[in-house]
């Protein structure tokens, strides 16, 4: 006799999902986190019926979490292919990176303002590590070590709209960062302009620790927007 078990649906770039997650939740964070991690690729179509059947549910939540990343700049509606997974211009990443300036230095004002001895510590720890790290070549550590900074700092700023704000902007730099990730001594060079931050906030100085931090920001968008336009000329 014949098993009459249905099968479980090909998830292609999706994880199984947690029994007690909500599932209008757990399909828009699965398509969020398989875009910010590039395997779905910029440009690449999202049809809600192809989804749902890898997920193993009904195109109800998979379109409403695109509406959400439609909300967010992960996802766009084209006239020809319906929804695809937005790419990135120029222009847009001068944007993001203005955006980046105002909220980040508002984070790292909060923390000289309001970071603790645990806060101090944690953050010299990361520091340590990260030097340890690139000492060592390990670049995947590095970056991991280098976004807990980030994370940590982030967690000062009482401003829940704020905090919401940044959310939504780290899924974009973490994209953006994937998306050049191969330029050479970018995230080395990171952990010293990380270190003037850290010793900004030790001193209470709000003003030198959003100086250090457009600083590195500043930084950051010439080499990437540099690796943005030699791809171009490569491809």
């Amino acid at each position: 006799m014949a098993d009459s078990t249905p099968s479980q649906p090909d998830r292609g770039v999706f994880q199984p999902r947690p029994d007690r997650q909500l599932v209008t939740d757990w399909v828009y964070e699965e398509i969020r986190g398989a875009i910010v991690d590039l395997r779905l690729a910029p440009g690449a179509p999202l049809r809600e019926a192809a989804i749902a059947t890898q997920l193993g549910v009904s195109k109800t939540p998979v379109r409403e979490a695109l509406g959400r990343l439609q909300q967010e700049g992960l996802v766009e509606a084209t006239s020809f292919k319906g929804a695809v997974v937005s790419d990135y211009s120029e222009r847009d990443l001068q944007e993001i990176y203005e955006l980046r300036e105002l909220l980040e230095g508002a984070a790292v004002r909060a923390a000289a303002t309001d970071a603790n001895d645990e806060t101090l510590a944690a953050l010299r720890d990361v520091i340590d590590r990260s030097r340890a790290a690139r000492d060592a070549g390990d670049l995947a550590g590095l970056a991991e070590l280098l976004g807990r900074f980030d994370q940590i700092v982030f967690e000062q700023v009482a401003n829940v709209r704020i905090r919401s704000l940044i959310e939504t902007l780290r899924a974009h730099l973490t994209r953006i960062g994937k998306l050049t990730e191969e330029i050479p001594g970018r995230v080395e060079a990171s952990v010293e302009e990380h270190a003037a931050i850290v010793e900004a906030i030790a001193r209470g100085d709000g003003d030198e620790a959003e100086r250090a931090i457009r600083e590195h920001i500043a930084s950051v968008r010439g080499d990437q927007l540099a690796g943005m336009r030699a791809h171009e000329v490569g491809s």
